[in-house]
């Protein structure tokens, strides 16, 4: 509440203005050559909303539930259920489901003991300390859905090593590497998992429902993993070379990792919760894993969503479960953000506003004229630094991932696999400590200036937008 209720920022007030502004100038015009009465509000109203989730004068959710209200009100659909039913999609139950995964993990504390276990076993060296972190932020991706909750795991551990170390916040350049690390390896792990963030399940939820595609966990995984592996790997490297470590410590690894094997011994045996949780990750793994064969095994198939909620159950069941409804810490505000955007996106798409605009904006740019494949390599680079101008990965997927789609068509490329590909760089914010909440958090230990982050963070986008248009020309051709 105290977040809502601050005063608002100059920014804010300009931005809350320039939407009403937008949304009665596009609504008033006379109707553009071309568009339907119906695209010209859905148009008005999308730009009312964009204006507003940038700006934040309130709330994300509040301006979706705004348009959710205005959508049959002024006309932009013909049915009330267009807008309001979006709370029932598919996609919606995944995120809900997610957050409650997220929160098993958390309350059992096997995130936690599988990190520590990690560290405190193969260890052996700075360079293969680093090389653990890297790997445990990977292993993690796929049982802990939330960026957040994967950094709150692992910052702790990597300050007690530093510690151990007496690496000192802002002259040490090992600790500056691994806190660093700490933010890329996050986002790329991220990228490699549907459900490692919200906002990745929604750009799924965008390409299926308006290409027809059925794009799951195992199409995303397989697409995923050789962008995230290949950037991964150079942006170690680099790193390395721009912050040499070598000579800063002696033999401090084995104080670090003593301090480690205690926090691991005062977790105790294995708990009957952490089994638990164990079990239903797996459970979910396996049968995301198999989607694509179930049919022939079995007669039919489980869904990525089905699997989802299935697992959900099975974490809040009494007696088989390991939360309770109260642990279950379900983002709300981002469920009714996504309906907004669903609603609103929808709309666009089916009145043919959307095709209006990309239209406009080939003639006037140009991009037309230019081979599709540069077209290609540009949006791809667009998408993983758009987090420079938008911070959200949720108002960045619902402004970039339809346009791509709509902008795609209209050049007769296959809107699919570029979606797809432009869908992964999403996560990569890690170019400034406001990007994200996980950048926050690295950058409270002080280890790192914002110059530090900025520069390493370009280079490392450089790299994964690079790799993404690799795997965009090569691989994912195989994959949808």
């Amino acid at each position: 509440m105290a977040k809502e209720n601050k005063k608002l920022s100059t920014g804010a007030k300009i931005g809350a203005i320039l939407a009403v502004i937008a949304f009665l100038g596009l609504m008033l015009m006379p109707l553009p050559v071309g568009m339907t009465p119906e695209g010209q509000k859905c148009l008005a109203l999308f730009t009312f909303a964009l204006i507003m989730w940038i700006a934040q004068p309130i709330p994300i959710y509040q301006t979706s539930i705004i348009v959710v209200l205005l959508l049959p009100l002024i006309g932009a659909v013909p049915k009330q259920s267009e807008a309001f039913g979006m709370l029932g999609k598919d996609i919606i139950w995944l995120m809900v489901a997610a957050f409650v995964l997220t929160s098993a993990m958390s309350v059992s504390n096997l995130g936690k003991r599988m990190a520590l276990t990690l560290v405190t076993k193969w260890a052996k060296t700075p360079t293969g300390t680093l090389i653990v972190f890297v790997i445990v932020n990977y292993i993690l991706a796929f049982f802990v859905p939330s960026t957040t909750a994967r950094a709150s795991l692992i910052a702790p551990i990597a300050l007690v090593i530093l510690e151990v170390f007496k690496a000192m916040p802002g002259e040490s350049k090992f600790g500056k590497l691994m806190m660093l690390q700490g933010v890329q390896n996050n986002a790329f792990a991220t990228s490699i998992v549907m459900t490692a963030t919200s906002a990745q399940v929604l750009a799924v939820g965008f390409i299926n429902e308006q290409t027809g595609a059925n794009i799951g966990y195992m199409q995303w995984l397989l697409g995923s993993i050789p962008q995230a592996i290949i950037t991964t790997v150079i942006a170690f490297i680099i790193g390395t070379r721009i912050y040499r470590y070598k000579d800063e410590f002696g033999g401090a690894l084995g104080e670090a990792t003593t301090s480690l094997k205690q926090q691991l011994a005062e977790l105790g045996p294995i708990s009957v919760r952490e089994k638990k949780s164990a079990v239903i990750f797996l459970l979910t793994l396996l049968l995301w894993a198999t989607g694509d064969y179930q049919k022939a095994w079995f007669g039919f198939e489980i869904s990525t969503e089905q699997t989802a909620v299935l697992s959900m159950l099975l974490c809040l069941l009494p007696g088989i479960g390991v939360i309770t409804w109260k642990e279950a810490k379900i983002k709300w505000d981002l469920m009714l953000f996504s309906a907004g955007a669903y609603a609103v996106g929808g709309a666009l798409d089916k009145s043919d506003a959307a095709n209006w605009v990309i239209e406009k904006l080939i003639q006037s740019t140009g991009i037309n004229l230019l081979p599709p494949a540069l077209v290609a390599i540009v949006l791809i680079f667009v998408t993983v630094y758009s987090h420079l101008i938008f911070t959200s990965k949720t108002v960045r997927t619902t402004i970039l991932i339809p346009a791509i789609i709509t902008l795609s068509r209209q050049l007769g490329m296959d809107p699919v696999p570029l979606a797809l590909v432009c869908s992964f760089g999403i996560a990569s914010t890690i170019t400034l400590p406001p990007h994200s909440k996980v950048n926050t958090l690295y950058f409270s230990s002080g280890y790192f200036s914002v110059k530090d982050e900025l520069i390493y963070g370009i280079i490392s986008c450089f790299i994964a937008a690079c790799s993404m248009s690799l795997v965009y020309f090569t691989w994912i051709q195989l994959i949808v």
